[in-house]
C-alpha cells in the first residue's frame, strides 16, 4: 500500500493532479475551446513524460543505478532536468495567456524544484511531499482569492482531502524508509511555501 501511495502521489503525477484540480474548480472550467486539454496534455508531457525518459535515458546509459532514485546522488541530474522541463512549463502558461495565478502556480512549483535540488546536494528532502505540499498551496490559495466557481464547503473538502493524502503519502515515505521524519516535512514545506507565495504576492 506505500508504495501504491508514493507511485500514484509521484511527483511526477502531482503536478498534473494538480493541473486537473485547477481546470476542474477555477473559472478555466467554463473554457469550451479546448484549450483545457491542450494545457492538460502539455503538463502531463513536461512534467511526467519527459522526466521518465530521461530518467530511462540515464539508467541505460548506467549513469544512475535505479531508476526509483532511492541514492540522494543519484537524484541530482533528474532533479537539475526537471526542474527545466517544469520552467518550460513555465513558459508555456505565459505564452498561452494562462490566468496570472496559474502563471505563478508553475513558477512557484519551478521555485520549489530548484530549491529541491539544491538541497538535495546536501540533504534527501522530499519531492513527493514538495509536490503534495504544491497542490494544498494550490487549492488554498484558489480559496483565498475567491476563484473557485464551487461552493465553500466542497472547497474546503478538496483542501482537506488533499492536507489528508500528504500526511498518507508522508507516512508511506516514512514506512518505506526512503525518508526522515524532518525530510518529509521539509519537502511539504517548500512545496507549500513556494506555490503560496508566488500565487499570493504576484498572482
Amino acid at each position: 500500500m506505500a508504495k501504491f501511495i508514493s507511485t500514484m502521489l509521484s511527483p511526477l503525477l502531482t503536478p498534473t493532479i494538480s493541473t486537473v484540480m485547477a481546470l476542474s474548480i477555477s473559472p478555466k472550467l467554463l473554457d469550451v475551446t479546448g484549450a483545457r486539454f491542450k494545457l492538460l496534455l502539455i503538463v502531463f508531457a513536461l512534467t511526467c513524460i519527459f522526466p521518465m525518459i530521461t530518467i530511462a535515458v540515464l539508467h541505460n546509459f548506467k549513469i544512475i543505478k535505479d531508476k526509483r532514485l532511492i541514492s540522494r546522488k543519484e537524484r541530482l541530474i533528474p532533479y537539475i532536468t526537471g526542474t527545466i522541463y517544469y520552467a518550460f512549463a513555465v513558459f508555456h502558461v505565459i505564452y498561452t495567456h494562462e490566468p496570472k495565478w496559474l502563471v505563478m502556480f508553475f513558477v512557484g512549483g519551478t521555485l520549489a524544484c530548484l530549491i529541491s535540488t539544491i538541497v538535495n546536494c546536501w540533504w534527501k528532502i522530499s519531492a513527493h511531499m514538495a509536490g503534495m505540499g504544491g497542490l494544498v498551496a494550490l487549492l488554498w490559495q484558489i480559496d483565498a482569492m475567491e476563484l473557485e466557481i464551487i461552493s465553500r464547503p466542497w472547497m474546503a473538502a478538496y483542501i482537506f482531502i488533499a492536507i489528508f493524502l500528504s500526511g498518507l503519502l508522508g507516512s508511506a515515505r516514512l514506512l518505506l524508509k526512503r525518508h526522515t521524519l524532518p525530510q518529509v516535512l521539509a519537502g511539504f514545506l517548500n512545496g507549500l511555501i513556494c506555490v503560496s507565495l508566488a500565487m499570493r504576492l504576484f498572482g
